[in-house]
């Protein structure tokens, strides 16, 4: 029987986030990138979100090494997750290796971790996959794509790429390489899709410069910027800006401290010691002499600006004549926290700069005219688009069919669906689940969808607590006692809650046994025939 390559993807297909690759041959299983995804709005009290990688538990020993290609948390954030339950070594570059041993120490991981340090244009031998690592521009430095020699033929993953001509730190995406790679034959492109809805070409990272300049040039007070804390070249935009207009830099909360630090160590960021202050300094110095970086572009009520916003940071506050830039766009489903946030700000009197107000952010995700590009310098044979949510993958393949690509070599699949190549032809094999698991504070997976739908209907409805007194024959002793939150205001209800209270009683009086049941479907249909609300009606029963 001739053996299959089999290429599983857990997370990143069909969504934004928590990108997670399986390849695998012979009995032997290469992960690239372990990823988390940040909740929806209607996902109340999730953390974050992480791959379902139970098919990986059962197949742990067939680990042979995991590959992570940069340091954002959709790629980075779930790794000690994954060293929870599998022992693999783990490559990286010297930048994403130290973003990396950044959360495992957090963790109480990083002796258990066994990383191995790569630079692109190394290739590594990984059980039977021979990995080439290619450098790839993006938002954050030290990315690399992946061609990946297999015995079934070389697949290319390019992760998060963009052809950027005039990259922050120089070093544009390797061509030279993706055009060798089509010269031996690409059985396979896994590609990038996330800006698949964007026509043309993805403005470079230098745009930024000018915008940063114009917002220094302008600002009365002090300027706080917003960023991820992975984000090291956005430092290093907001450092140079903060040099050239006079001002000092000082990094504000754990990650971002902590990012900064260690970038600054392995020689990724380069900042005059006169430029960079610590917090406390910062806040004694006159505003307009004042940077501040920090977390919370997409609004997360836990980070600094989130804090800011509602008024709630324990070290400063938003002042008057303050500058908030927020230099990101918005993960799908954040903006409405994003904008919430946004208008909290400008009520405690700061001035925001975002998108669209001004370019204070560029992605570093490839758009059409590159996707187009990639696949001309790589021919594959198939084409299977990565990273994005469904409608960026089905966009994705018109461009590659646009692109001279055959439809019957283009395949569009989500979480969960195994690709199998095997004599150079891909077929579809088993589904597996490829669903979320939440993390709710330190509980991963304990929380499901059936609690997440409860927590929902408890935002959207409230609850009425109903607590009955009985004897043992099941009559009340006592007037049924009716508690709510979230459902009515206490004054203006008292009519509806007596009506309520003496439908409970008459259900009582008329059950046929199931006294709980009876009073729960008494409540629950004579409050939507009052109100059209949907509240959760909980019945406690105490028999004395």
């Amino acid at each position: 029987m001739t053996k299959q390559l089999r290429i599983l993807p857990i997370g990143g297909l069909g969504e934004v986030g928590k990108n997670m690759m399986v390849y695998e041959y012979d009995e032997q299983i290469l992960i690239v990138d372990t990823g988390i995804m940040f909740p929806e709005n209607d996902m109340l009290g999730i953390d974050y979100i992480i791959p379902d990688f139970d098919y990986l538990l059962p197949n742990r020993d067939k680990v042979c090494g995991i590959v992570v290609t940069h340091g954002h948390e959709d790629h980075t954030g779930a790794i000690h997750h994954i060293l929870e339950e599998i022992n693999a070594p783990i490559y990286a570059t010297p930048l994403t290796r130290g973003l990396l041993e950044v959360k495992l120490t957090r963790g109480r991981l990083l002796d258990k971790a066994d990383l191995h340090t790569i630079q692109a244009g190394d290739s590594v031998k990984i059980g039977p996959f021979q990995v080439e690592f290619f450098h790839v521009c993006h938002s954050v430095p030290d990315a690399v794509g992946l061609g990946i020699t297999t015995p079934a033929g070389l697949v290319v993953h390019t992760a998060d790429y963009k052809f950027d001509p005039t990259p922050v730190d120089g070093w544009p995406t390797d061509f030279a390489k993706l055009a060798e790679f089509s010269s031996r034959g690409v059985l396979a492109l896994l590609a990038d899709s996330t800006n698949a809805d964007k026509p043309g070409w993805t403005p470079s990272e230098k745009m930024i410069d000018p915008a940063f300049d114009e917002v220094f040039s302008k600002a009365a007070g002090r300027i706080i910027i917003a960023s991820f804390a992975s984000l090291v070249s956005r430092m290093q935009q907001v450092a140079d800006a903060a040099e050239r207009h006079g001002r000092k830099l000082a990094f504000v909360g754990h990650s971002m401290t902590e990012n900064s630090e260690m970038a600054l160590k392995l020689g990724y960021l380069d900042i005059p010691a006169k430029t960079l202050v610590s917090l406390d300094q910062a806040l004694s110095m006159p505003d307009d002499e004042v940077v501040l970086m920090c977390t919370g572009s997409q609004g997360e009520p836990s980070s600094i600006v989130g804090r800011l916003s509602a008024g709630t940071n324990r070290r400063f506050s938003v002042k008057e004549k303050d500058t908030v830039v927020l230099s990101s766009r918005p993960i799908p489903g954040n903006e409405e926290t994003i904008y919430r946030t946004i208008n909290r700000l400008f009520r405690r009197g700061a001035n925001v700069i975002y998108e669209p107000l001004a370019p204070v952010h560029v992605s570093g995700h490839a758009s059409q005219d590159e996707m187009a590009l990639m696949i001309h310098l790589v021919k594959p044979k198939y084409l299977i688009p990565i990273h994005g949510e469904l409608r960026h993958l089905r966009q994705h393949a018109v461009i590659a069919k646009e692109a001279g690509m055959s439809e019957d070599n283009i395949q569009v699949v989500e979480n969960g669906q195994i690709i199998e190549f095997a004599d150079g032809e891909l077929s579809l094999g088993e589904r597996v689940p490829g669903g979320y698991i939440f993390v709710d504070g330190s509980r991963v997976g304990d929380v499901g969808p059936s609690v997440v739908r409860e927590r929902e209907a408890l935002a959207r409805d409230g609850i009425v607590l109903v607590s009955l007194v009985l004897d043992h024959s099941g009559r009340l002793i006592e007037i049924p006692e009716i508690i709510t939150r979230g459902f009515v205001y206490k004054h203006g209800a008292d009519d509806l809650l007596d009506a309520t209270t003496q439908r409970v009683i008459e259900a009582v009086e008329n059950s046929n046994g199931n006294i709980h049941n009876q009073v729960v479907q008494t409540v629950r249909s004579f409050l939507y025939n009052e109100t059209k609300s949907r509240p959760m009606v909980l019945v406690t029963l105490s028999w004395v």
